[in-house]
């Protein structure tokens, strides 16, 4: 595993999954906080015990659905700054293995598919920072080398970019366009790994 970890490659996989785990929840958080729906039409009349029956039981409860909402902001947020991303992995899990069951609970089409990846990408961060984690069952922490490639303080930048951009993007749009949020978010991402990898050139 520490092999592994020294990988350059490797190191950058795991920061953009950083990116796109906690760009996810961001993206999907700010509805919730803003108190509507996720779906555009309410789900009132739908059959009990469908998809769209559960949204709407849930959006109804007003308080919770909004602390839905702050919980994955949060997650998603500590996961981008890559400085808290260890903390961010550690509180995105609950969270994304329970909307993993709910999604293979009721009919939500090839939905389960995309949370599946979701979750096994969490567990893979968890696995990733597991050397630390371990004092959670207290086990001997054991410190990674310093001053690794995803230790540059260039990605902690690129994530609050992106951290600003797509909570900027969904707090003041309600109708939005999933490909120019995610184009956006593709070239910020895009100019963070070019920066990052000249910085790395400078101090090599």
């Amino acid at each position: 595993m520490e092999k592994i970890k020294e990988n350059f490659l490797a190191q950058l996989v795991i920061i953009y999954t950083r990116y796109l785990l906690g760009g996810g929840f961001v993206f999907a958080s700010l509805i919730k906080i803003k108190g509507l729906r996720f779906t555009t039409e309410s789900g009132e009349n739908e059959a009990f015990g469908t998809a769209f029956h559960f949204f709407e039981t849930m959006y109804r409860t007003g308080i919770y659905w909004q602390f839905i909402g702050w919980g994955q902001l949060i997650a998603g947020l500590l996961m981008m700054t890559q400085r808290y991303a260890k903390l961010g992995a550690v509180v995105n899990f609950p969270i994304i293995l329970n909307v993993f069951v709910i999604t293979i609970s009721m009919d939500f089409n090839y939905t389960p598919v995309i949370t599946g990846m979701m979750l096994f990408a969490n567990t893979v961060l968890l696995v990733w920072h597991w050397n630390e984690l371990r004092t959670l069952v207290n086990l001997p922490v054991v410190l990674d080398r310093p001053n690794r490639l995803e230790d540059q303080k260039s990605w902690e930048i690129t994530g609050l970019v992106l951290f600003l951009f797509t909570a900027g993007y969904r707090l003041f749009t309600d109708r939005y366009d999933p490909i120019f949020w995610f184009g956006i978010c593709a070239l910020i991402g895009l100019g963070g790994l070019v920066f990052g990898l000249k910085k790395v050139s400078i101090f090599r």
